[in-house]
C-alpha cells in the first residue's frame, strides 16, 4: 500500500506539468480509491486473481491494455508481473521505462561493515526519472506543492457517527495514530505507544484516531483506548474508501515507516513517523515531510543501524533499537 500511495504525489505533479497527457494506472481494485480525483488519470483494476492470474492472465492484461491505445509504459513498480507487461508492450514497440531501485546503493546502506550512510535519492525522485526517460520532464523540486495537494474530503455519515458530531463541530484537533507495520522491527514498543497515547489523550480538546488491521491488532487498539473518550478505534470501523476520507481531514498523522505515513501524506497532511530497523536515508521518507518530522533509533548505541531496507532482517541485539526514542520527543513533536 506504501509503494501504490508514494506514487500519487508524483501522478499530481505529473498532470499539472502535463495537463495534455492522459494517464491509465494499473493495480489491484482495492487500491482505487486512492487515485480518486486525480485530473488525467483514470484507473484499470488488474484482476490478479482471477482474469489476470498466471501467464495467461497476463497476456490477457496485455491484450487489455493494448485495446486503450496506450503509447508509453511507465513501470513504477519493476517486480516479476510489471516486468512481464513491459516486455509485452516493448516488442510490440511501444516505449518503456522502468524504475531503479537502487538496489546495490541500498545494500551498502544496510550493510554492517564498510557501511556507506548517506541519503539515497527518494522513491519520489526515482518515479521522476522513469518519467524523464519516457520524455516527460518532472520537477519536484521547484513547484508548490500545497497546490497539488487535493482537499479536504467530506466525511460520510458512518464517519460522523463514529467520531461525534460534537468534535468535529467545534474543530477538535484530529490525531490519527498508526502503531503497526509489516515487520515488527519498524514498530515502536507497545507499552511506549500507551504512554504515548495516554499523553495525548490527557488534552480533551484533540480527538485521537487509531488506525490499523486485522483482528490482533484490532484487539491492541482497543486496549489503547480503554476508558477514554476522545481516543477512537478507527481499523475495522469503516471501509477503505472512508479511512482515506478521514485521514484527509486529520491534523497529523504518528506513524511508523508504513503505508499509513505515505497515505497521509499524498493528502498533504504533516506526518511523524518513527524507525527502527529502517531509515528515511533509504529513500521511503513521507512526501513533503521535514527530516526533523522523523523519530530515529540512537545509532551511536546500535551503530548498525539502518539494518535494513524494509524491516523485514533482524538483527540479534538490536530488538529494543527502537526504545532509544523517548516518548516525551514523541508527544512533543506531536503536539508542535
Amino acid at each position: 500500500m506504501g509503494d501504490v500511495a508514494m506514487t500519487v504525489p508524483v501522478l499530481r505533479a505529473f498532470t499539472s506539468q502535463h495537463p495534455e497527457v492522459k494517464i491509465t494506472v494499473v493495480s489491484r481494485v482495492f487500491y482505487k480509491p486512492i487515485f480518486k480525483n486525480i485530473p488525467n488519470v483514470k484507473f484499470f483494476s488488474a484482476h490478479v486473481n482471477h482474469r489476470h492470474k498466471g501467464l495467461l492472465g497476463l497476456f490477457r492484461l496485455y491484450k487489455d491494455l493494448k485495446s486503450k491505445g496506450i503509447t508509453d509504459i511507465a513501470d513504477l513498480h519493476n517486480v516479476l508481473r510489471s516486468k512481464i507487461i513491459r516486455k509485452l508492450f516493448a516488442i510490440s514497440g511501444i516505449k518503456t521505462a522502468t524504475v531503479d531501485k537502487g538496489r546495490a546503493e541500498k545494500a551498502a546502506l544496510t550493510r554492517a561493515k564498510n557501511k556507506i550512510f548517506k541519503p539515497l535519492p527518494s522513491m519520489f525522485e526515482r518515479h521522476a526519472k522513469v518519467f524523464s526517460a519516457l520524455g516527460f520532464t518532472l520537477d519536484l523540486s521547484s513547484r508548490s506543492f500545497e497546490t497539488l495537494f487535493p482537499p479536504k474530503q467530506a466525511l460520510d455519515s458512518e464517519i460522523v457517527d463514529l467520531i461525534g458530531e460534537i468534535p468535529l463541530a467545534i474543530g477538535t484537533k484530529l490525531i490519527g495514530i498508526a502503531p503497526f507495520a509489516q515487520y515488527d522491527s519498524k514498530v515502536y514498543p507497545l507499552d511506549l505507544m500507551q504512554q504515548v497515547i495516554d499523553e495525548l489523550a490527557l488534552n480533551k480538546t484533540k480527538t485521537i484516531l487509531l488506525f490499523g488491521g486485522g483482528k490482533k491488532e484490532i484487539e491492541l487498539l482497543y486496549s489503547f483506548s480503554r476508558d477514554k473518550e476522545n481516543v477512537i478505534v478507527i481499523a475495522g470501523q469503516l471501509k477503505f474508501r472512508q479511512e482515506l476520507q478521514l485521514i484527509s481531514n486529520l491534523d497529523v498523522m504518528l506513524s511508523m515507516d508504513s503505508g499509513n505515513a505515505h497515505i497521509a501524506a499524498m493528502f498533504g497532511v504533516k506526518v511523524i513517523t518513527l524507525w527502527g530497523a529502517t531509515h528515511p536515508y533509504a529513500g521511503f521518507s513521507p512526501f513533503n515531510q521535514p527530516l526533523e518530522n522523523a523519530l530515529i533509533s540512537d545509532r551511536n548505541l546500535f551503530p548498525k543501524l539502518p539494518t535494513s531496507v524494509y524491516g523485514n532482517k533482524k538483527v540479534k541485539g538490536y530488538e529494543d533499537a527502537m526504545r532509544t526514542i523517548p516518548v516525551a520527543d514523541v508527544v512533543a513533536l506531536v503536539q508542535q
